[in-house]
């Protein structure tokens, strides 16, 4: 089974080879053939959008190599790792709930945390009562991991 990240990355990947391949060439032959080459701005804009095109899809296809050494079966099942959905006590005895994620799939104010964030690396691979500390701007915290579900537990792991 694939990961949800992954089968994203890959269908952007192909709307960008779509738009190098198929859109762009035509822009770029519209834009020639209203005249000289070094005024036109219609060209230099396409010729720009092609190179961030072309600079964007080997950045996607890096990051969808990498991404790929990851597999379900090597997320843990009874630890903290991508997919986990986790509520920590923070030390004034406030609970906070997080999902850890990769990059792509960040969003702060959904609770949505990277795996490579301080507090995101600070939590992979704990379990229910383990304590963790993670240095923040604000100095150090302790979280105690209360509650646990992992992306195998979840049930609805097509979308983390």
């Amino acid at each position: 089974m694939e990961l949800p990240v992954l089968q994203r990355l890959k269908k952007e990947l192909e709307e960008l080879r779509f738009e190098l391949r198929n859109k762009l060439p035509k822009e770029i032959e519209i834009a020639r053939a209203h005249g000289d080459l070094r005024e036109n701005a219609e060209y230099a804009a396409a010729k720009e959008r092609q190179g961030f095109v072309n600079a964007r899809i080997h950045q996607m296809e890096q990051r969808i190599r990498d991404l790929s050494l990851y597999t379900v079966s090597s997320i843990p099942q009874a630890a903290v790792g991508y997919g986990s959905k986790v509520t920590l006590e923070n030390e004034d005895g406030a609970e906070e709930k997080y999902e850890l994620v990769f990059p792509e799939e960040v969003n702060a104010a959904a609770g949505l945390i990277s795996i490579g964030s301080p507090l995101g690396k600070a939590l992979l691979n704990k379990e229910v009562g383990d304590d963790v500390e993670v240095a923040t701007p604000k100095g150090k915290r302790t979280y105690s991991i209360i509650e646990l579900q992992t992306f195998h537990a979840r049930g609805d792991n097509q979308s983390p």
